[in-house]
């Protein structure tokens, strides 16, 4: 297992297909702000919620220099379905490889009512345009995160 990432280690490079059926890449994003939201699963309560938080600031983030990419396992085939749905305006990636999970120590162990699994991690990361890690919140509540990350967007 690769060791935990940290505030100030340059962000692991990756290229995913999003929404839509588009690359995306960590090097789209050179010279500006990232938050880089991992969430478990599309269409399910929280990470609706904060698919939601993120799309409803989505225009302060951009004032603020900063994108916004959310990634799963889901197919782009289920998040192109998830971000219709719930009018989502932020991108979504799709890690069904799970490489770009692992990476950033977004799939592991888990536990959910006593019982131990494996599966998507909901954490975040804030880069900077310099494409190293400002920020991460490694265990997200979701309620009022959204503005939390944007709270520290605004202060790079």
């Amino acid at each position: 297992m690769a060791r935990e990432l940290e505030a100030g280690d340059k962000a692991p490079p990756f290229t995913l297909i999003r929404d839509g059926g588009e690359r995306v890449s960590l090097k789209d994003f050179k010279g500006r702000n990232l938050v880089l939201y991992f969430f478990p699963k599309a269409d399910t309560p929280g990470c609706t919620t904060e698919s939601i938080a993120f799309s409803k600031l989505r225009a302060a983030f951009a004032k603020a220099g900063t994108d916004i990419l959310g990634v799963s396992a889901d197919s782009v085939a289920k998040q192109d379905k998830f971000k219709a749905k719930h009018k989502l305006t932020v991108a979504l990636g799709s890690d069904e490889s799970k490489e770009m999970l692992e990476a950033y120590g977004a799939w592991g162990e888990k536990s959910m009512y006593g019982l131990k699994f494996i599966g998507v991690i909901r954490k975040t990361y804030l880069i900077g345009a310099d494409g190293r890690i400002v920020k991460i919140w490694p265990k997200v509540r979701v309620k009022g995160h959204a503005e939390e990350v944007l709270e520290a967007a605004k202060a790079l």
